[in-house]
C-alpha cells in the first residue's frame, strides 16, 4: 500500500504557494481600479486554504525522502493539481470563462504551451494578464528542477543520462539536488531579470516587459495582445530571440559556468546542435520569404529567426502568420515543433538529445552491417551510451508517436478536421502552442474548439511535458502492486 500523505503534504504546500502568488495579480487588479481584484481575493483564500488544509492533514506521514512511486505520484499530482486551482481566476474573473475553458488556459500556462482560448486579450484586466503570465513563469522553472532532479531519478525517457552532469561531476561541486534547485532557480530569477530590462530598453512598457519576460523565459508564448509579437518594435524582436535562445540551451551548464566550468556550455553537444540547427534553419526560411514573399533581407532575416527560434524552443510567439508562407515552410515548421530544444531547459517537445542518441545507434547499427567482426558501441558526447538509456529513449519515440496518433484520432472523433486534428495534437503533445490552419494557427485560437477536444488537449499536454512515460506509469497495474 501506498502511503500518499507524504505526496499530499508537498502538493499542499504548492497549491498553498499558488494562491499566495494570486497576491500579485491581486494588488495590480486593486491599482487599475477596474473592480477586478474579488476574482483573485476569493481565488487565494480557496486556493491557499485547500492547500493548507491537506498539508496539515498530511503532516503526520511526512518523512526524509520519498519512494519510488511516491516520486512518480508527485511529479504528476503537481502538475494536476495547480491547474485545477490556477484556473479559479478566470472563472471568477471579467473572461465569463467556463471551467474547461479555464482549466485548458492554466494547464497551458503551467505547461508552458502557450496555447490559448482567449480573444481581445488586450482589454482583459491587468490582473488576469500577468496572472497568465505567472502560470507560465512557475510551470518554467518547475519543469527545469522536474528534469534535473526528478527524471534522471524515474529513468523516465533517456534523462538518466544526465543524472552524473547534474550531481556527480567537476569534482562533485553540485552534491546535492537542493542545491542545484536553488542555484538554478537564482539563475533563471536573474535571466528573468534581465530580460525585463532589455524589453524595457527597447520600448515595452513596464507591465508588457514584466509579462513578456516571464513567458519568454519559461518559453511559454503567452502575449497581452492577439497579434502576439506583432504588436512591438523590430527591437523587440531581437531582444526576443536572444531570451528564447538561453531559455532552451540546458540550465545545468549556467549552474556550472557560475561555479568555475568556463567552457561546460560550449562544449555540450547538445548547444551546439541545437544552435547550429536553429542557425541554418533560419537562413533557409529567410532565402525562401525574401524570394518568394517579398520580405526586404534584414525583415526576411528577422522574421525567419523570431518564428524558427519561437517554434523549435515551443514558445510559440508569432511575428507573422507562417501558415501563408506556402507549403514546403509549414511543413518544416510543423517537423521542427517535433524536435525541441535542450534537456533541462524550459523548452518543449521530444529534446535534441534523444535524436542524437537515435542516430548515435543507427549508425552504430550501420557499422556493423558494413563490419559485422567490428566492435562499435554508441556514443553521446564521447561516452558510452548505456543499454538502459536507448532502451528509454526508444520507448519514449513509441509512445510519443503512438500518444499523437490517439490524441489525433479523437480530435478527428470531435469533428476537427485532419489538419487541426493532427497539428493540435502536436502542438499540445509537444508544448508548442499554435498549430496549423485558421482555427488553431498562429493566427488563430483554441477557443472555438469543441470542450471534448480542450479536454484531450489538456490531458496531452500534461502527458507531454511530463516526458509521457512519467505519466503513464502511474496507470498500470503493476505500479500500484509494486
Amino acid at each position: 500500500m501506498i502511503d500518499l500523505r507524504p505526496v499530499g503534504y508537498v502538493i499542499g504546500i504548492l497549491v498553498a504557494l499558488l494562491g499566495a502568488a494570486m497576491a500579485f495579480p491581486f494588488l495590480v487588479d486593486l491599482a487599475e481600479g477596474r473592480g477586478h481584484w474579488p476574482a483573485f481575493l476569493e481565488s487565494a483564500a480557496i486556493t491557499f486554504g485547500f492547500g493548507a488544509l491537506l498539508a496539515m492533514a498530511c503532516s503526520n506521514g511526512v518523512k526524509k525522502g520519498l519512494n519510488i512511486q511516491q516520486t512518480f505520484l508527485l511529479t504528476t499530482g503537481v502538475w494536476l493539481a495547480l491547474p485545477l486551482f490556477g484556473a479559479l481566476p478566470f472563472v471568477f474573473g471579467d473572461t465569463d470563462a467556463r471551467y474547461v475553458d479555464a482549466f485548458f488556459e492554466a494547464m497551458s500556462g503551467l505547461t508552458t504551451t502557450g496555447a490559448t482560448v482567449f480573444t481581445d486579450l488586450e482589454n482583459l484586466p491587468k490582473g488576469l494578464l500577468l496572472w497568465r503570465g505567472i502560470l507560465q513563469w512557475l510551470g518554467g522553472i518547475g519543469i527545469i528542477v522536474v528534469a534535473m532532479v526528478f527524471l534522471p531519478e524515474l529513468r523516465v525517457g533517456g534523462m538518466q543520462i544526465f543524472k552524473a552532469e547534474a550531481f556527480d561531476t567537476l569534482g562533485k561541486i553540485l552534491p546535492k539536488a537542493t542545491t542545484i534547485a536553488m542555484q538554478i532557480s537564482a539563475i533563471y530569477l536573474s535571466i528573468t531579470m534581465l530580460c525585463i530590462g532589455a524589453y524595457f530598453a527597447v520600448g515595452m512598457s513596464t507591465f508588457d516587459a514584466t509579462v513578456h519576460a516571464m513567458t519568454t523565459v519559461a518559453t511559454g508564448g503567452f502575449s497581452n495582445y492577439d497579434t502576439s509579437f506583432g504588436a512591438f518594435s523590430v527591437g523587440a524582436e531581437y531582444v526576443c530571440v536572444v531570451f528564447m535562445l538561453l531559455a532552451a540551451l540546458p540550465f545545468v551548464r549556467y549552474v556550472q559556468l557560475i561555479n568555475g566550468s568556463f567552457f561546460a556550455l560550449f562544449k555540450d553537444v547538445q548547444v551546439k546542435s541545437f544552435l547550429l540547427m536553429v542557425g541554418c534553419l533560419s537562413i533557409l526560411t529567410a532565402g525562401i520569404i525574401h524570394t518568394n514573399y517579398g520580405f526586404s533581407g534584414e525583415e526576411a532575416i528577422r522574421k525567419a529567426i523570431f518564428n524558427i527560434t519561437s517554434i523549435v524552443s515551443g514558445t510559440g510567439y508569432a511575428s507573422a502568420d507562417y501558415g501563408l508562407w506556402g507549403g514546403f515552410l509549414v511543413t518544416l515548421f510543423f517537423i521542427i515543433g517535433l524536435i525541441g530544444g535542450c534537456a533541462g531547459s524550459t523548452a518543449c517537445s521530444v529534446k535534441i538529445f534523444r535524436y542524437q542518441i537515435v542516430f548515435a545507434s543507427v549508425t552504430t547499427q550501420l557499422r556493423k552491417i558494413r563490419s559485422p567482426n567490428g566492435v562499435f558501441i554508441p556514443r553521446y558526447d564521447g561516452r558510452a551510451i548505456a543499454d538502459d538509456v536507448l532502451s528509454s529513449v526508444m520507448s519514449f519515440f513509441i509512445f510519443f508517436m503512438a500518444t499523437l496518433g490517439v490524441v489525433a484520432i479523437l480530435l478527428g472523433m470531435s469533428g476537427l478536421d485532419l489538419v487541426t486534428s493532427l497539428s493540435a495534437s502536436a502542438a499540445a503533445l509537444a508544448n508548442i502552442g499554435p498549430g496549423l490552419g485558421e482555427q488553431v494557427g498562429p493566427s488563430g485560437n483554441y477557443g472555438g474548439l469543441n470542450d471534448f477536444a480542450k479536454w484531450i488537449l489538456s490531458a496531452a499536454m500534461l502527458i507531454g511535458r511530463l516526458e509521457l512515460l512519467a505519466v503513464y506509469a502511474i496507470i498500470t497495474r503493476q505500479f500500484w502492486s509494486a
